[in-house]
């Protein structure tokens, strides 16, 4: 079997897009499922081919995967239909004896520790090592829709190349793009509503991060890979992490500061200090989950990456922050601002 050059992308988002704009300029034909004509006309400046549909549109995304060699999911790493779609296309290429290279996105707070704003953990997870992550409970953030790719995979068998990306805090802005990722603007837009940047609990706890252009890097990186090597390494262990902070992983105390000290040298907000965000403002930040998207350990080793020569080089996330990310929130009017609603993809 051999793959060819057609890429299809669901969800050519924050990240999907920055994946498309690499792919275009290493000559790659590609494609992206998008809801919105605005991001269509985005995406075909990009070089790219749009479709117009949804997550839930499970048929127009099976064809389009059987008529594509390499698929990614970039969309969210949580709406199980889209991924079995997918599952579904590369079943049928296997059947006309055609191969797929799959790349699916999950996210870090599969490592979720229940902190709940507590303590820093000692505990980092590694990518080679297959036994740490499958030790998370099956109920973990994520989990489920990975363990569907994965049971996928063993039914597949050879007969295609599975991964799964499992990003940490994703932060950084592409002008290109005009899009910003969800976790720290977040709080920032709760601080400049309420006068205070928020955390929780303590604030201790500590998690991983990316820039989101090396993470795009990371992607290609891996397809790369994956085009050369046996499908039998992939069944052996799908899993991928891709974090820039080794043992320097920011606490959200320590994010909460660096919000409050920009907005207050901005003039935005009178006191930088960070507090505990009270539990009657949790709608204002990530609703029913804000513990569990700002109050959890996360810690990862982007090791098998960096063994394929892969390293980040964008800006770390303080000076991202200051220099990109906040010039950009504080542009916007956040007085009717009331929390993120939608799914966080680490």
């Amino acid at each position: 079997m051999s793959t060819g050059q057609k890429v299809f992308i669901v969800g050519p988002g924050f990240i999907g897009w920055n994946v498309l704009d690499i792919l275009i300029e290493h000559g790659y034909t590609v494609t992206g499922l998008v809801r919105r004509d605005e991001h269509a006309e985005g995406i075909k400046k990009s070089g790219a081919t749009a479709v117009m549909g949804s997550l839930d549109d499970k048929e127009l995304i099976t064809k389009q995967t059987v008529e594509h060699d390499i698929v990614f999911h970039t969309a969210t790493a949580d709406h199980v239909p889209s991924a079995v779609a997918i599952l579904d296309g590369i079943k049928q290429r296997a059947s006309k004896g055609l191969s797929t290279i799959y790349i699916h996105t999950s996210g870090t707070s599969v490592l979720n520790d229940n902190a709940q704003g507590g303590q820093k953990s000692d505990k980092v997870y590694h990518d080679e090592k297959r036994e740490e992550i499958d030790s998370v409970p099956d109920s973990a953030p994520h989990r489920e829709i990975d363990l569907t790719i994965v049971k996928a995979q063993k039914e597949i068998g050879e007969k295609a190349k599975i991964a799964i990306m499992i990003p940490p805090l994703i932060y950084g802005f592409n002008p290109k793009h005009k899009r910003l990722t969800i976790q720290i603007p977040t709080l920032t837009r709760f601080a400049m509503k309420h006068g205070f940047a928020p955390y929780v609990g303590t604030g201790a706890p500590v998690e991983s991060n990316i820039h989101v252009v090396d993470l795009a890097r990371a992607y290609v990186v891996l397809l790369h890979d994956m085009e050369h090597t046996s499908p039998a390494s992939l069944l052996e262990n799908p899993y991928y992490f891709c974090e820039c902070t080794g043992d320097n992983e920011p606490s959200w105390h320590e994010i909460a500061t660096v919000i409050g000290s920009g907005l207050h040298q901005a003039g935005i907000i009178k006191d930088p200090e960070p507090r505990t965000v009270p539990k009657d403002l949790y709608g204002d930040v990530f609703g029913e989950y804000t513990d569990a998207v700002i109050g959890l350990n996360s810690r990862s080793r982007a090791n098998r990456l960096r063994a394929l020569g892969w390293e980040p080089i964008e800006k770390d996330w303080k000076k991202s922050y200051i220099e990109d990310e906040l010039p950009e929130i504080i542009k916007e009017d956040c007085g009717s601002f009331s929390g993120y609603k939608g799914s966080v993809a680490s």
